[in-house]
């Protein structure tokens, strides 16, 4: 049996808006195996994009507990869980989350090189990734001058330059046509294929056959 990248234990989320309050997780156990393509599925308003922000560490769960990897998260300090978030886990977003200003690869280098690597080190990183998610002509192209299907391959890129444990993908497709969804969901299956652990939130049931397991919530918990 594949072993246990991430558990959580009785996980739940509130916000509160003045005197109202609203809980959008309501004790959510969820377990994902090293190796698996996770998607969480759901309607508008279901849980899935705050349950995916408390695993990835980036928001706090009002109670409840995530193991990552068999160490408790919420004993960490902030500046272990900012370390943790830099070396172990990859994002990709709706938005894409380029810097506008920077080249392809100078997009996928700078998480690099916020963790030490050299420039060149970085710079070699950073092709062999673009490479392998098809933008070989694109290395010094600013994100106005791509597509958004070509910006979403970037932001691939980006996630996997530092090989992480994970990558968390967030309404990945939702900004892009048929076609540059189906490609960036072939990029997942590839890289899932060579043991990449992968969970993605997505409105679309169709796009979530890609994945091994698909977790339908309702209701901020899981059905």
């Amino acid at each position: 049996m594949q072993d246990l990248i991430i558990k959580t234990n009785n996980l739940t989320k509130t916000f509160s808006d003045g005197d109202k309050q609203t809980t959008v997780l309501k004790g959510v156990n969820l377990q994902i195996k090293r190796g698996e393509f996770v998607a969480i599925i759901g309607r508008s308003g279901a849980g899935k994009s705050t349950l995916l922000y408390q695993i990835s560490l980036l928001d706090t769960p009002t109670s409840g507990e995530i193991m990552f990897d068999n160490k408790n998260i919420e004993k960490m300090t902030e500046d272990e869980r900012t370390n943790f978030r830099l070396n172990n886990l990859g994002y990709v977003f709706q938005d894409y989350a380029l810097l506008p200003d920077l080249t392809s690869l100078e997009n996928v280098s700078l998480p690099l090189l916020m963790q030490g690597y050299t420039k060149q080190q970085a710079y070699k990183r950073a092709i062999e990734v673009l490479d392998q998610v098809g933008l070989q002509d694109k290395y010094e192209s600013i994100p106005a001058k791509l597509s958004g299907g070509q910006q979403q391959r970037v932001s691939i890129a980006r996630a996997l330059a530092h090989s992480p444990a994970i990558i968390f993908a967030d309404e990945p497709t939702a900004n892009l046509d048929s076609e540059s969804s189906l490609l960036v969901l072939k990029i997942f299956k590839e890289i899932n294929a060579k043991g990449q652990t992968i969970v993605m939130v997505t409105h679309e049931a169709e796009y979530a056959k890609n994945a091994d397991r698909v977790i339908v919530m309702k209701d901020g918990a899981i059905e």
